[in-house]
């Protein structure tokens, strides 16, 4: 900001104008309140509107909580291993084909049973497919936060299921940090929804109890959401 010392910023906060002395001097320390609040619009009005951080790169290499270099390193060699030729990733955008894949038919369309025929075959048209690494490895950031919502959204709908479980640990495994303003949203959402399911499970399913935890745990302390996480026994 090119201004000169008069050219204050506006007012945020209803400051009575007053009379300064003939000395006052903003280089020193105020004696008054009144030269307090001048001084203190004097410095705001010389903030630049822009400031760029000197961050030195090296002293953030020592910092990180996630070697990206290795992270890379087997992401890459996952992603060159050949997928099963029933295997078709859908786009980013088909929330429906996303739901589908990852929760199988069985579940997306609530049927309560396979036939033994589809089950002795392993459908996975049927029965979704597992996150395998092989699979995650081929789906970018913009791709995890997608899918990560669609099932959030379903979850907020319908029960928790295994296959939902699964999915939802291999997405939250495959976020990077710094999380993106919407991956944030998301996983603030998500553990909220854990804890509304875990505290309504009438038959208090050790199973489904130990996930639900789980995936607040991950949210809470790994994603740094504290104010989420539960209290110390």
């Amino acid at each position: 900001m090119e201004s000169g010392v008069e050219e204050l910023m506006p007012r945020l906060l209803p400051v009575d104008d007053c009379d300064l002395a003939e000395d006052f001097d903003p280089t020193v320390p105020p004696r008054t309140p009144q030269e307090y609040l001048k001084r203190v619009q004097i410095e705001a009005a010389r903030c630049p509107d822009v400031v760029v951080a000197q961050i030195d790169p090296k002293k953030l290499r020592k910092k990180q909580t996630v070697n990206i270099s290795s992270l890379n390193k087997h992401r890459n060699h996952w992603r060159s291993q050949h997928l099963d030729s029933n295997v078709t990733l859908p786009k980013s955008e088909d929330e429906e084909g996303w739901k589908k894949f990852c929760l199988g038919e069985k579940v997306f369309s609530e049927i309560d049973a396979l036939s033994d025929n589809e089950s002795l075959g392993i459908d996975y048209i049927k029965v979704g497919f597992p996150p395998l690494l092989s699979i995650v490895s081929r789906m970018n950031q913009a791709t995890v936060t997608s899918v990560l919502e669609y099932l959030i959204s379903w979850f907020g709908e319908k029960k928790f299921t295994p296959e939902l479980g699964r999915w939802l640990y291999a997405l939250l495994a495959c976020l990077e940090k710094p999380l993106l303003p919407e991956a944030h949203s998301l996983i603030r959402q998500l553990a909220r929804r854990c804890s509304e399911v875990r505290v309504l499970e009438e038959n208090k399913n050790e199973e489904q109890i130990s996930a639900l935890n789980l995936i607040i745990c991950l949210v809470s302390r790994y994603f740094d959401q504290r104010d989420l996480a539960d209290e110390p026994s």
